[in-house]
């Protein structure tokens, strides 16, 4: 990959409350870091998507290819739609995860009920399998949507750990802000 391919990482931090940080990082495979965005999402919600979105189309950037997600859940079972997130920015998706799991379902079900608990079902229901990956000696868990080679970004990102940068950098900006609050 060219080191001037740019990626927008995208986590979220909430310390509390009922609002999450959404922090988008534009890193390059370089490393370097070339431009910030945030959002909001309700912890506990449904609008996790469109915080997502909502952080690529802040930034106004045509020159980032991919998005890189941390998790798909980030702010209490606030589910992030893949699909439609790649529909949206027309940009491959890619949500990495850092520790293995049954995943959500059960602690959906057991959390939630009705409408809330069916609607946070359609979506983490609808989301592609995740398979494991090594990289740098460390494992992490990838789903991705509209992406051919998802290793091979991952890996092209993360230069070093088990943390591709533009995740890294965006959690780090998420938690300042966070903090900022």
């Amino acid at each position: 990959m060219k080191p001037g391919t740019r990626a927008l990482g995208v986590a979220a931090s909430a310390s509390g409350g009922n609002s999450a940080t959404v922090a988008g990082a534009v890193v390059r495979a370089s490393r370097v870091a070339d431009g910030f965005s945030l959002s909001t999402c309700t912890v506990g919600g449904l609008d996790s998507t469109a915080a997502v979105v909502d952080c690529y189309e802040r930034l106004g950037r045509e020159d980032v290819r991919y998005v890189l997600l941390a998790g798909v859940a980030p702010a209490w079972f606030n589910v992030v739609d893949l699909r439609a997130v790649h529909e949206a920015v027309e940009r491959p998706v890619l949500a990495v995860s850092f520790e293995a799991s049954d995943g959500l379902r059960d602690p959906i079900e057991r959390e939630f009920s009705g409408r809330e608990r069916e609607d946070r079902l359609a979506v983490y229901e609808s989301l592609p399998d995740r398979h494991p990956l090594a990289v740098n000696g460390e494992r992490v868990f990838v789903r991705s949507v509209g992406c051919d080679s998802p290793d091979e970004v991952v890996c092209a990102f993360t230069p070093e750990g088990g943390r591709p940068e533009p995740l890294r950098v965006a959690r780090l900006v998420a938690r300042a802000v966070d903090d900022y609050a």
